[in-house]
């Protein structure tokens, strides 16, 4: 049976060649101005900076926010990170127009209770999180039950298959996906 309201993204950042780069990235920004409706959408972007954030996914937060731009207006951009996170990790974040939160607690608590609060503002009509961890699941169907449309951005390995299937848009960066892993209607290709 198969899920048409989900929508899986594939882009693979693995050839660092910029054309090819640009091209995929504008293949998602394209397929998300497409989904958008003639008002742009106010989104809320929450990035699970310690599960996310590391050398083996090579995860671009400018691509991101160009990605997310393409689908609505970000008003809210926030990278969540543990107390172990350098003074160079923190700048780097600001410079790219996010705002970093250290805790010295759970990072993922503390991600969970600002998504909460972006569910019941009634200024944001989108919630992107960008996390591979399907302690979020209950935070997504929480927000689609709200009314929130829901994106979730994530990389391989070890992207939850649940928290793909629970969001209305999944676009998973640095993968390279096999034809017999999902059926063929349910990827788009970009």
């Amino acid at each position: 049976m198969l899920n048409f309201n989900k929508t899986f993204l594939n882009f693979n950042q693995e050839n660092k060649k910029s054309m090819s780069t640009i091209s995929r990235i504008q293949r998602i920004k394209e397929y998300l101005s497409k989904r958008r409706l003639s008002q742009r959408k106010k989104v809320g972007v929450l990035v699970d900076g310690p599960n996310m954030l590391r050398k083996e996914f090579n995860i671009n937060l400018k691509e991101i926010r160009e990605i997310l731009t393409e689908y609505g207006d970000i008003k809210i951009a926030k990278v969540f990170l543990n107390q172990y996170a350098t003074e160079k990790l923190v700048e780097a974040i600001e410079n790219q127009g996010f705002e970093p939160i250290v805790t010295s607690g759970d990072v993922d608590v503390r991600l969970a209770v600002e998504a909460m609060e972006l569910i019941y503002n009634d200024s944001i009509d989108a919630i992107a999180i960008v996390t591979r961890d399907a302690d979020f699941k209950a935070v997504l169907m929480k927000a689609m039950e709200m009314g929130k449309e829901t994106i979730i951005i994530g990389a391989e390995p070890g992207f939850s298959t649940a928290l793909k299937n629970s969001a209305d848009i999944a676009i998973v960066l640095n993968e390279e996906m096999m034809e017999e892993e999902r059926e063929p209607e349910e990827i788009i290709e970009v």
